[in-house]
């Protein structure tokens, strides 16, 4: 329930001086720590700064906009009314990393009219959470407006590291994590992290990307960062109709990097499900026609080693079947995968299989056997012939019994074929543009009708809508194990604990993990030890995982395949309990309506002894811990990655576990209440 805040505890406002900057309005966070603070300097530039405990996080940074059809939206402004308001409320999430939401803060809202030009107006307001700080621009309608650039600045305060992947770039969000100094950053996509000299962390992310351009941070000068939209296809990176809101600016604050991981600003400041009941979104866990592809076995294209068969199928549902996951996968079953797909995507249909594949016979003979086939569209890149298809598709899915999808965008960041326009038939744009925040919504929203969910690859980042469209379950964003068959480099091991505390504060990642028999294309190594595989389950978060390995080595394995089979991929309750950017993470997490708990732990190129404090486990009660840790001369860079010790204890809440991670290894521990 919200409610008007008394105005004295959380705000002060003073006038502003004509000829110097002035503070003009302040608030706090609910329990008092985080405070921001409001100024006015004489020629009507608003700018905002952010102090935890009296310590200065963010200092003055600008507020305002670039117009494509008016002047600046950033000098000249006057201070025309101020509000404040409050909550505290709880809410539930149908699926996530955690049952219950608190959404708790406090509300700053200044209505801003520029003196100047035609009786402009734009409120700025503020919500300030025990754990940061989130705000956003609320335009009134004055019929057409074209944003050519933000002129919203983020100069933090005091030096630090930055943990960081470059934003304008061709391979979109696939980088590796560059560990530099704050002043070595160049333009960053988000969520880009920071630990400051005094161990406060920072992360800059934006919530709520509805019909807007994507932001990218793009340093100045010094500490100072500067928003800067993704491109779209025309000259403004923005144009909307009528009155709007801008996608919420966060900053996560925590004094340690665990807690920019337990922290849900980006949730809360979405709006609630629009979907109603979603009780057919389900959480679960599946195989797939697919790594065998990566690994050139078989192909996506037609032809005599063409994966997407009758009969390949028909063998992986059978072995979901024995085996207990839901889904089967099933990429190149449709028509359009031979010739130049990559960033083409003119030839693909949606609804046409190839003549190898009967998509009819497929999914009634896995749904015989309760297995579902998740369905692909892979669009090369090209909505001009996806968005025209796309409500044909989703019905035949739907008759199919195919409840999710899985689509893919591959194409050169700036190379996405947008939907023509008058005069204009061919159009490109950037991955995270605005008409491609308009596509993926639309896709959403059509598959939401059609009661199916989604998980794109190659996609636009997750700012949090998957509160308000909860078939939204999932996504790419990020170099996942694909890169471990093919990457020149693959992924190193920092990479997994950099994920952690960088994009998987954005939201779920398809990472898909489980690859066993740690063997890329061409017979190449992967940097990982099998006790890592399964802590990939724990620590990176999804509520559809794959087990992404062959039905073959799986069987080479059963041990280490039992905790596959076991791990949920729903959550009542997460904690992160130690951790360090791109260094090391441990996780607990407590199955969804269970009694079970679970570990992950992951580390980076260096072996790591960790004292994981049982505090998390129900009070009175004891357990068993069945763990799988790294073996004593488990080590990523050998040949003993897959040495692996798997034992059982009886602990109880008050203990602690004694784990060691090899070098690129990990653990994994299911906590059973003892019968």
């Amino acid at each position: 329930m919200r409610t008007l805040a008394p105005l004295a505890p959380i705000i002060a406002i003073a006038l502003a001086s004509p000829a110097l900057a002035e503070e003009v309005a302040t608030a706090s966070s609910p329990d008092g720590h985080i405070t921001v603070s409001i100024d006015r300097d004489g020629e009507g530039h608003f700018s905002y700064a952010i102090a935890k405990d009296g310590v200065r996080l963010v200092d003055y940074s600008r507020l305002g906009f670039l117009m494509d059809n008016a002047p600046p939206l950033s000098r000249f402004l006057e201070l025309e009314e101020v509000s404040t308001d409050n909550a505290d409320t709880s809410w539930e999430q149908p699926w996530g990393e955690n049952r219950m939401v608190r959404d708790r803060h406090n509300e700053l809202s200044l209505k801003l009219h520029d003196t100047d030009y035609q009786d402009r107006r734009v409120t700025v307001r503020f919500r300030l959470f025990d754990d940061g700080v989130g705000f956003r621009y609320e335009f009134p309608d004055a019929g057409t407006t074209a944003i050519a650039e933000e002129l919203t600045e983020f100069n933090i305060a005091e030096p630090g590291t930055a943990w960081w992947i470059p934003g304008g770039d061709w391979n979109r969000y696939e980088y590796l994590y560059s560990e530099t100094p704050i002043e070595g950053v160049g333009t960053a996509h988000t969520p880009i992290t920071f630990k400051l000299e005094d161990g406060t962390h920072l992360a800059f992310h934006e919530a709520a990307l509805v019909d807007y351009a994507g932001m990218w941070l793009r340093r100045m000068d010094g500490r100072r960062f500067r928003a800067e939209l993704s491109p779209g296809s025309g000259q403004a990176k923005v144009v909307r109709e009528g009155a709007f809101t801008t996608p919420w600016r966060t900053i996560r604050i925590s004094d340690d990097a665990a807690g920019l991981y337990d922290n849900n600003i980006d949730l809360n400041l979405n709006e609630p499900n629009k979907l109603g009941d979603v009780s057919w979104v389900k959480p679960y866990k599946y195989v797939g026609i697919w790594w065998a592809m990566h690994l050139n076995d078989w192909t996506w294209n037609s032809g005599p080693n063409h994966g997407a068969t009758t009969s390949h199928a028909k063998d992986y549902i059978d072995f979901a079947a024995a085996n207990g996951f839901r889904g089967v996968l099933i990429e190149g079953w449709n028509k359009g995968w031979d010739g130049n797909w990559f960033g083409n995507g003119s030839d693909f249909s949606f609804t046409q299989a190839y003549p190898d594949f009967d998509i009819e016979e497929v999914t009634r003979y896995g749904l015989k056997k309760g297995v579902h086939l998740v369905g692909h569209h892979e669009t090369g890149g090209n909505i001009a012939n996806y968005e025209p298809h796309l409500e044909d598709a989703m019905a035949l899915y739907e008759r199919l019994g195919v409840d999710s999808v899985k689509t893919g965008y591959v194409a050169d960041a700036g190379g996405v074929k947008l939907l023509p326009t008058a005069g204009n038939p061919v159009r490109y744009g950037w991955h995270d543009g605005q008409e491609m925040a308009r596509h993926h919504l639309k896709v959403v929203e059509t598959a939401a009708k059609h009661h199916i969910a989604v998980n794109p690859h190659e996609p636009i980042k997750d700012t949090g809508l998957r509160r308000t469209y909860p078939n939204w379950v999932s996504r790419e964003g990020a170099r996942g194990m694909e890169y471990q068959a093919w990457g020149v480099p693959g992924n190193i091991p920092s990479h997994v604990p950099s994920l952690i505390f960088t994009r998987m504060l954005s939201g779920p990642m398809d990472y898909t993990p489980g690859v066993l028999s740690l063997k890329g294309r061409d017979g190449r190594d992967l940097p990982s030890t099998i006790a890592r595989q399964l802590a990939l389950y724990v620590t990176l978060y999804s509520p559809i995982q794959m087990a992404a390995d062959l039905p073959e080595n799986y069987a080479k394995y059963p041990r280490e395949f039992a905790f596959i089979k076991q791990v949920p991929t729903d959550w009542e309750e997460t904690h992160t309990l130690m951790g360090e950017v791109a260094d090391y993470a441990v996780m607990a997490r407590k199955e969804r309506g269970g009694t079970d708990w679970y570990l992950g732990g992951v580390t980076d190129e260096e072996a790591r002894d960790v004292a994981v404090p049982l505090d998390f486990l129900d009070a009175g009660k004891t357990y068993t811990a069945t763990i799988y840790r790294d073996g004593a001369d488990a080590d990523y860079r050998t040949d003993k990655r897959h040495s692996i010790a798997i034992e059982t204890k009886t602990v109880k809440r008050g203990d602690t576990l004694d784990l060691r991670m090899a070098p690129g290894g990990g653990f994994a521990v299911r906590l059973a209440p003892a019968k």
